[in-house]
């Protein structure tokens, strides 16, 4: 009870104290408010490959990826390209700007000479030997041709999706100004006479048709890579080969051709061996035949053994020591040869390539002055004249002959490119056999950083079956094949080039060439062309 007495007394002394302490004291804070939620920000920037590399927004696999489909025209300078990046997406901007200034000694070729023929030097003759295109085509030989061109300027666009699991997605949209667009000038009538007009050399020179080079997506994963869209063949594997040259590419028996496929390859790593395999369904050359073209090809690298090599005039890079052979099946499927085809004639063909860059004086992209290297290829087979350049060789199909006197003349519904078939007399249809091979060295002079070099380049191009589709005698009559005239017909070329280039500074390159075009057409006469060119490119 005591104890009760005091506890009460001491509540009675404290009560009034606690109340007077309440009363002074700060009121409560009211209760704070929940966080709203945190909105997402996009980061975007505008930097270099380079950069975005060193940040970290970008894989060294997607780096290395990036830089491979870039290096074809931006070179050593891919790696600065300007890339936007959103998040982990990115478009890269990259190309060149070409100004080409070129002469030759005959009137036969646009800027890209390509495999075209040089002018007979006696002329084209055709059914009446005073027509213009003989008189055109004697002319042409003997007189010279001066042209300026931007044409060949060229960009792109990369774009690249975020990792995903170990998957890379990227897509490649490249163009230039070389459009499909008539040749400027006139074509002739069977009169003689000027009177069809086809194109003007303003327009052609001066407001170019734009032109997609590739247009391809890519999944790159651990298991095998994909291909789709419009891209290198892999005959050849281009563009690893390509050789160095001033002039507009593709150059005269160099493997040169970009179309639709389907692409799978796979490539492993054995230390210092780098081993590449793959296989491609490619856009048939006849569409009527249904099936498509197949290609394949190995390639083997040996990583330790470096050299500088240029593919084209601006693709500059490192290359390993390296060696490449790949093949072509085609399935050829053409209307029979008559008026009113109702069954169709098939051929089959093969092709094979060897490919080979050697570093003989090594370089680095530390040290690419005083390099000296070595490419080359081989190619033999049938029917791929459309792995090349505007190659035919002079084969025009001959129309059917008019054995009942029909008027008009009856015509062939052809429905394949000149220079893949030919017929015999007896209509069975026959590929034209085509080997060529190229040979380029190129050398970095010392003490320039690999700033200035040279190169030279030869090929040889040669058909074992072409000239048994020429006329050698007059004009034949109406109720036999006419093939085309021997002076049209293209046996053999030879061609050869020295260039010199020099970078003024690391984005502005020069190029100097001198080419000689040496055809042997199928009547043993010999037609050259001369041509001196000097361009400047600014690669971004």
């Amino acid at each position: 009870m005591r104890f009760h007495r005091l506890l009460v007394s001491a509540f009675a002394l404290l009560a009034p104290l606690a109340v007077t302490a309440a009363a002074h004291a700060d009121p409560l804070p009211p209760p704070v408010p929940p966080a709203p939620a945190a909105t997402p920000s996009v980061h975007i920037e505008l930097a270099s490959l380079n950069l975005l590399l060193q940040k970290g927004i970008i894989t060294q696999a997607e780096y290395d990826a990036a830089v491979r489909d870039l290096t074809d025209s931006a070179g050593m300078q891919a790696g600065d390209a300007s890339t936007v990046a959103v998040g982990k997406w990115a478009t890269t901007i990259y190309g060149f700007v070409e100004a080409d200034n070129i002469y030759d000694s005959t009137q036969s070729f646009n800027e890209t000479a390509g495999n075209g023929a040089v002018a007979h030097p006696y002329g084209f003759p055709g059914l009446n030997p005073s027509t213009w295109s003989t008189q055109s085509s004697l002319y042409a030989a003997s007189h010279p041709r001066l042209q300026m061109s931007v044409r060949n300027s060229r960009f792109g666009f990369r774009l690249k999706a975020p990792e995903v699991h170990g998957v890379r997605t990227s897509a490649l949209l490249e163009l230039d100004l070389l459009g499909n667009e008539g040749s400027p000038g006139y074509l002739g009538s069977s009169s003689g006479t000027i009177n069809q007009y086809q194109n003007s050399e303003a327009a052609f020179y001066t407001n170019p048709a734009m032109r997609v080079r590739h247009a391809a997506l890519r999944v790159e994963t651990p298991v095998v890579d994909l291909l789709m869209g419009q891209y290198w063949a892999l005959m050849g594997w281009q563009n690893v080969y390509h050789p160095n040259t001033v002039e507009i590419q593709g150059v005269p028996g160099e493997l040169y051709s970009r179309t639709p496929q389907i692409r799978v390859s796979k490539t492993l790593h054995a230390g210092d061996l780098t081993l590449e395999a793959a296989g491609a369904l490619l856009r048939p050359p006849i569409r009527d035949s249904a099936i498509p073209e197949v290609q394949w090809g190995a390639r083997a690298a040996y990583e330790k053994w470096t050299g500088v090599t240029t593919a084209g005039s601006t693709g500059t890079s490192i290359q390993p020591l390296s060696i490449a052979v790949t093949g072509d099946w085609k399935h050829l499927v053409v209307p029979e040869y008559d008026l009113h085809p109702a069954q169709t004639d098939a051929r089959q063909t093969t092709a094979v390539a060897i490919d080979a860059f050697i570093p003989v004086l090594p370089g680095t992209k530390e040290k690419k002055d005083n390099s000296l290297s070595l490419n080359g290829e081989f190619v033999t087979g049938y029917g791929i004249s459309d792995q090349y350049t505007g190659l035919t060789g002079g084969m025009t199909l001959p129309n059917i002959p008019n054995t009942t006197g029909m008027n008009p003349a009856p015509v062939y519904p052809q429905d394949f490119d000149n220079g893949l078939l030919m017929f015999d007399r007896n209509g069975t249809p026959h590929a034209i056999q085509w080997t060529t091979y190229l040979v380029g060295i190129q050398y970095y002079l010392p003490g320039l950083g690999g700033r200035e070099w040279i190169s030279a380049n030869y090929s040889h191009t040669q058909s074992a079956n072409a000239k048994n589709f020429a006329n050698y005698g007059g004009t034949p009559p109406v109720t036999d094949i006419a093939y085309p005239n021997a002076r049209t017909v293209r046996e053999s070329e030879d061609w050869f080039d020295v260039n010199l280039f020099a970078d003024v500074t690391k984005a502005f390159r020069v190029g100097l060439e001198y080419a000689n075009f040496n055809d042997r057409y199928a009547d043993g006469i010999h037609a050259i062309n001369h041509r001196v060119q000097l361009s400047g490119f600014f690669i971004f």
